[in-house]
């Protein structure tokens, strides 16, 4: 069953996927649905995303499918005054969190997550990542927790998978 939603893809996906279970070379047709669904208006990601992707070794395969297959309009800018006005309220909760130690308040707000949320926050958008919620955490603020603290949808790969019912038949002869 489809459900109407726009995704929004954090860069741990990509990496992961590449890495695992969706390797270019064992599953083409992953990547080849993330660009299809794109051009449908079901899944984005954020420039800043871009950038940490693009920040790998630029013989990747990663790297070259995010240079060369990915239209340009995937990442989305984040550069508008409602995004960044949103983006301040998550950088404020999280400096003000006496949880959190520094250096982790410091290494989030050099990341692409608060940008995630606060573009999701705004446009009711639902957040993809594999990573896990660890509220408890001092050292580490993980992108479900303050997806939760600000109310913005998120679920995982497979999750967005199944409500964009991909699937990746096999046809090969071995």
């Amino acid at each position: 069953m489809m459900v109407d939603r726009t995704y929004l893809v954090d860069s741990d996906v990509f990496i992961t996927a590449k890495n695992l279970y969706y390797a270019f070379d064992i599953c083409p047709g992953f990547w080849k649905c993330l660009v299809h669904h794109h051009r449908k208006g079901r899944v984005f990601s954020v420039d800043r995303v871009r950038s940490e992707l693009l920040a790998g070794h630029k013989k990747e395969d990663l790297v070259r499918w995010v240079r060369d297959e990915v239209p340009k309009p995937f990442f989305l800018p984040v550069d508008t005054d409602v995004v960044v006005r949103a983006y301040m309220g998550i950088m404020m909760w999280v400096q003000r969190h006496p949880r959190y130690f520094d250096h982790a308040k410091a290494k989030f707000a050099t990341g692409a997550d608060g940008w995630l949320v606060a573009y999701a926050q705004v446009h009711a958008a639902t957040v993809v990542t594999n990573e896990q919620s660890a509220p408890e955490s001092r050292r580490e603020i993980k992108l479900p927790d303050v997806c939760d603290q600000f109310k913005v949808r998120r679920d995982n790969t497979f999750a967005m998978l199944r409500a964009l019912n991909a699937h990746f038949d096999w046809a090969g002869d071995g």
